[in-house]
């Protein structure tokens, strides 16, 4: 007997897992210097412990596109829960660094879980500018997840409430999209090929995903760098960093649910183009300005990251479809793989901007004001880096159109 596909439910699930990943980086970020504090740790063993989330990310997401038509989407969102909850349990029971490390490891690999799981999903209940529309709305609930997770974690902190009490929190939308997928029916995959690895990995080698997977390094880091940072980097700029955060991901899900018609007016290739010069503008400003121009540097910085992450996913479903599940999972790896990458470094260098500015003489929250605007400064290399590859993304892709259905 055949089931009805509940494209609601399984929609609205999928949403809420991602509110599940936003709230293990907003609440994270929110709590990074409680955790510095309390467990005697230094910036750059805080930035090991945040490319923690971001390792385990990549690691599920390709191993979730490798098996994803053997082990299904909803056997993957079953190890999502399981990840997801061991993760928050460690991380409220963390007795020193090495227990972080771990629990942020589990938490990454759930959200990981959920994006391998979640995109191609979409991608087989829509197509054409539907699949467009639908891919931003899901993306949508990042950055407004990470809004509710920063006004709930900045309300909790100011109420000297203890951190622990704010990770409990990500337990609800973790419950709630296992409750929501319990039982439903999930749709097959719409194009022919797209289940076979073997053809997966023979699109991959085209120009187009080459190219795209190189890109996407530099997207996630220019959007994840300065967001997993802002209280650290923020905290003496006269703004309050969970507001910057909350701003930020606020006008990014706005921007993200009306997608639809800024991809079809400018493309997928004007749509990168232009969003990497906004990022490099917005953080430009950032390395700047202090006090309530800080928060105009947040709205250009948010023009600027809004669409990268769900584009780029877009723009390898469409334009390379065979790649498939794995295709997606591959790009949207590589961007967490590059954050975790250099979160280490953004801490090095706070830590080495704080040095040199403390032998210059500066001290308290002079002190960090410049540490955190000479270490925004070295992050802006990488939208100024998008900025050129999209310039040649555009000329090269001009007058040619992606695929009306996408394959998954």
């Amino acid at each position: 007997m055949t089931q009805t596909i509940n494209r609601g439910a399984l929609f609205n699930a999928s949403c809420l897992a991602l509110i599940t990943t936003a709230f293990s980086f907003s609440i994270r970020a929110g709590i990074l210097p409680q955790l510095g504090d309390s467990f005697g740790l230094s910036a750059e063993q805080l930035g090991f412990i945040n490319s923690m989330w971001f390792f385990g990310f990549p690691i599920s997401m390709i191993l979730g596109g490798i098996f994803y038509h053997k082990v299904g989407p909803a056997n993957i969102m079953r190890i999502a829960f399981v990840t997801h909850t061991l993760g928050i349990l460690m991380t409220i029971f963390a007795d020193g660094y090495t227990t972080l490390l771990i629990s942020t490891l589990f938490i990454g690999f759930g959200n990981g879980c959920t994006e391998a799981a979640c995109n191609p999903l979409i991608a087989d209940m829509y197509s054409g500018s539907t699949l467009n529309k639908m891919l931003n709305r899901f993306h949508m609930w990042f950055p407004g997840g990470i809004v509710i997770g920063s006004l709930v974690s900045k309300f909790m902190t100011d109420s000297g409430m203890a951190w622990q009490s704010q990770v409990w929190v990500m337990m609800i939308p973790t419950i709630a999209y296992a409750v929501l997928f319990f039982g439903k029916a999930f749709p097959k995959p719409q194009v022919e090929g797209a289940t076979s690895l073997g053809s997966n990995l023979k699109a991959m080698i085209s120009p187009v995903f080459i190219f795209l997977f190189f890109a996407m390094a530099f997207t996630a880091i220019s959007e994840f760098g300065p967001q997993q940072w802002v209280g650290l980097i923020m905290g003496a700029s006269g703004a309050s960093p969970m507001l910057i955060l909350a701003l930020t991901t606020g006008v990014m899900a706005i921007g993200r649910f009306f997608a639809g018609p800024v991809v079809k007016a400018l493309g997928q290739t004007g749509v990168l183009l232009g969003g990497s010069i906004f990022a490099a503008l917005g953080i430009f400003l950032f390395s700047t300005v202090t006090g309530p121009l800080a928060y105009v540097a947040a709205f250009v910085f948010a023009i600027g990251v809004c669409y990268f992450w769900p584009v780029m996913v877009g723009a390898v479903a469409q334009r390379v479809p065979l790649s498939g599940a794995l295709g997606m999972s591959i790009i949207g790896g590589i961007g967490m793989f590059s954050t975790a990458i250099f979160q280490p470094f953004i801490g090095g260098w706070i830590d080495q901007a704080r040095a040199s500015n403390s032998a210059a003489g500066l001290a308290g929250d002079a002190l960090e004001l410049a540490a955190g605007q000479e270490t925004l400064q070295k992050i802006l290399i990488f939208p100024g880096i998008l900025i050129v590859l999209f310039i040649i993304f555009f000329i090269w892709q001009k007058g040619s159109k992606p695929a009306t259905s996408a394959a998954h």
